[in-house]
């Protein structure tokens, strides 16, 4: 089943308040109306897409190692995956198909990270819940998602509907700002130019983690030229 397929199959069950997902009905067009204004906004067509230079970052990891995009690549491309945190089922869900496709991004010298704006404990629930084994790095106020052009503001009838869910992100990501990454997934080149950009503004939709092989191989095989 592809990630797509797992995301469809439990945003059904969401909706149906199948078990264990029971969740008041009345929540739904909120969520929808919320999903479809960012849509509207026109947002993530100005978010950086491939052939930009992707801004460099250097953020803490679960353990609290400081990570940098420049280290990274300078052993090869660098895939990097935006998500909302932990508290996301279908952030989750990406994780463990990026998870699985670890293997083959590193047969073609790349390195994986994700990042969202959850705190440290939060990366950890993050990495033991989903059995990764790739970093988590903590964006604080999403301004390196900012950079990338998909940092936004949720309205205020959506904050008033994730307080009555208990959603409570101020406390889960030290953050008082009440702000989101658009979900989003790039491959970063050696010299920094972006390869592959995909964000969606519908936080139910994420790219295959196979999209972004062809991408990769052509790197493999200019690298083989180069040497």
């Amino acid at each position: 089943m592809s990630l797509q397929e797992k995301l469809d199959a439990f945003k059904a069950d969401f909706k149906g308040g199948k078990a264990p997902y029971f969740a008041p009905p009345e929540i739904h067009p909120v969520m929808e109306r919320a999903t479809a204004e960012l849509v509207a906004s026109g947002q993530a067509r100005n978010a950086l897409k491939a052939g930009y230079i992707a801004p460099a970052f250097t953020l803490n990891d679960s353990e609290g190692e400081l990570v940098s995009s420049a280290a990274l690549l300078e052993k090869g491309p660098l895939v990097v995956s935006f998500y909302r945190g932990a508290w996301c089922p279908y952030c989750n869900l990406e994780l463990q198909a990026l998870e699985a496709s670890l293997g083959a991004f590193k047969e073609h010298g790349a390195s994986l990270v994700a990042i969202s704006p959850q705190n440290a404990v939060n990366s950890r629930k993050s990495v033991r819940t989903n059995n990764l084994s790739f970093p988590i790095l903590t964006d604080t106020h999403n301004d390196v998602a900012a950079a990338f052009g998909i940092r936004f503001e949720l309205p205020g009838y959506l904050v008033d509907l994730y307080k009555a869910l208990k959603n409570d992100l101020p406390a889960f990501n030290g953050d008082g700002s009440w702000t989101l990454p658009m979900p989003a997934r790039y491959v970063i080149g050696q010299d920094g130019t972006i390869l592959y950009a995909e964000v969606n503004p519908d936080y139910t939709h994420r790219p295959e983690p196979e999209d972004m092989l062809p991408v990769l191989r052509q790197q493999t095989v200019a690298a083989a030229k180069l040497g």
